[in-house]
């Protein structure tokens, strides 16, 4: 059941980033990779709070290093 919850999780945050990099108006497409990864942030944040706290590391690291690299494109 978790393992299908992971997949679904990643697969909206792939559909969200691939939306944003092949969405015409650029900016706009920065905004909303920026939007799916500021979700994983705060998911992340949550899980770190209420389950375990490496999850603020292995789910919010990644995500706001990608963050950063998108907003420096």
């Amino acid at each position: 059941m978790l393992a299908a919850n992971q997949g679904l999780y990643n697969g909206f945050l792939a559909a969200g980033l691939v939306w944003g990099l092949i969405y015409p108006n650029a900016a706009a497409g920065v905004h909303i990779q920026a939007f799916f990864l500021a979700c994983v942030i705060v998911a992340g944040i949550y899980g770190g709070l209420t389950v375990k706290k490496t999850i603020l590391y292995v789910q919010g690291g990644p995500a706001l290093l990608a963050l950063l690299a998108v907003l420096a494109a």
